[in-house]
């Protein structure tokens, strides 16, 4: 039995504004900039994308099923700049062909600074995924895939999840497949789904490649790949970002082509199915346990934190945003704490990446700055910024609070 699981990631931040130290302006997000590049995706892609998966689904009764985890910043976008999208998703999750997972809301580093945050923003896109689509994620996977030993055991505590995805990184792995389902370590009951990564990139890197000895990636190739795994995996694990269809690989490369041709040939053999992340969990027992004593993503050649943690401006900007943690809150202002929060968002320190060997192009892509120095010092400005605006914000909740003596002088 091969069961191909996809899940799409979807998710676009909201990018900064040009800010000085100048700056007196408490608007740091540039909207304009953000609507547009919504409504280019959204044409490009979602809209198409969603399209075809309804065509598919309603083409195999059933038989071809799929996932998403869809940012809370996007689907914030997604209302004001392209409603339409929402509508599409709305009737994809109608079909019971679909399952919609959770994440952090502001698609976040918090797992690895703020376990309260963490927690906070898993249960606000719990939440909105649950108000939109009328689905509450049973299955939750980390910003960027980013996954160690700890995460389960945080998952466990924060109750109703049955699995975990995560990277099926070689080092991990050693010998063993990703094909299968596992069991996490610090977990009582949670599985473990592992991407397969060399058949995942051959779709969301490689299809337009003409360099690479397997160009032109057939419908008829790539499900003969998929058919090997029969008699040694029960699943084969497609995870991508869904602006592959449209926008990573444009339309003129064939890729909704690829896709819609796709599951007519992986349902040829026999054994052959497709399953949301919750039906792979239903159907398959843990075969063994995988330990992640270091943390691993999906991000670049390495898998590690490096594409937002490799430098020291990303150590910093990081270690600086998540300083302010008790004083943004403490104001009780929303508008400021969702600023902090849109701050938290990962795109803002892959902005400041040095990276550029093999992985530039990746780290190129849908950046507005000319280098990461200059990512660096722009969102640190804004840090500053919004560190003044709680300095400000406290100072008045201490002026205005009347001293508990006060109150009974007044009052006699």
């Amino acid at each position: 039995m091969a069961s191909v699981c996809f899940y799409f990631q979807l998710h676009q931040p909201y990018r900064l504004r040009h800010y000085t130290i100048f700056d007196r302006d408490d608007s740091y997000f540039d909207e304009y900039k953000n609507a547009e590049i919504c409504r280019k995706v959204a044409n490009k892609c979602y809209l198409p994308a969603n399209r075809l998966m309804l065509e598919l689904i309603k083409k195999y009764k059933g038989r071809f099923k799929i996932s998403y985890s869809i940012t809370g910043v996007l689907l914030e976008q997604l209302e004001m700049y392209a409603p339409e999208v929402l509508g599409t998703f709305r009737q994809l999750a109608e079909t019971d062909c679909v399952e919609f997972l959770a994440e952090t809301y502001y698609h976040t580093l918090s797992f690895l600074y703020s376990k309260d945050e963490f927690i906070e923003q898993i249960n606000a896109h719990k939440q909105v995924i649950k108000r939109l689509f009328g689905q509450t994620p049973r299955v939750f996977r980390n910003t960027e895939l980013i996954y160690n030993n700890n995460l389960p055991a945080l998952i466990d505590e924060i109750g109703g999840f049955d699995a975990v995805l995560a990277e099926g990184a070689d080092h991990i792995l050693g010998y063993k497949s990703p094909n299968f389902v596992y069991r996490p370590q610090n977990s009582s009951g949670l599985k473990l789904l592992l991407k397969n990564y060399r058949l995942s990139d051959d779709i969301a890197f490689r299809f337009s490649n003409r360099d690479w000895n397997q160009w032109p990636l057939t419908v008829d190739k790539f499900a003969t790949w998929v058919n090997s795994v029969n008699g040694c995996g029960f699943v084969v694990n497609l995870f991508m970002d869904y602006e592959t269809f449209g926008e990573h690989q444009w339309e003129d490369t064939g890729i909704f082509n690829f896709l819609r041709h796709l599951p007519e040939q992986i349902l040829r053999h026999p054994d052959n199915n497709f399953k949301t992340p919750s039906e792979v969990v239903a159907a398959y027992d843990a075969v063994d346990s995988i330990d992640v004593p270091h943390t691993i993503s999906w991000a670049d050649l390495e898998r590690d934190l490096s594409a937002w943690l490799g430098n020291p401006m990303q150590e910093n900007a990081l270690t600086e945003l998540y300083r302010l943690e008790n004083k943004v809150k403490r104001t009780g202002d929303a508008g400021i704490i969702a600023d902090w929060r849109k701050l938290q968002t990962s795109d803002h320190f892959y902005y400041m990446c040095t990276k550029y060997f093999s992985d530039g192009d990746v780290h190129k892509y849908f950046n507005p700055y000319d280098s990461p120095y200059e990512s660096y010092i722009n969102f640190m400005n804004v840090l500053d910024s919004l560190d003044s605006r709680c300095s400000r914000a406290i100072s008045e909740q201490q002026q205005f609070r009347v001293p508990a003596g006060q109150m009974i002088l007044n009052s006699a």
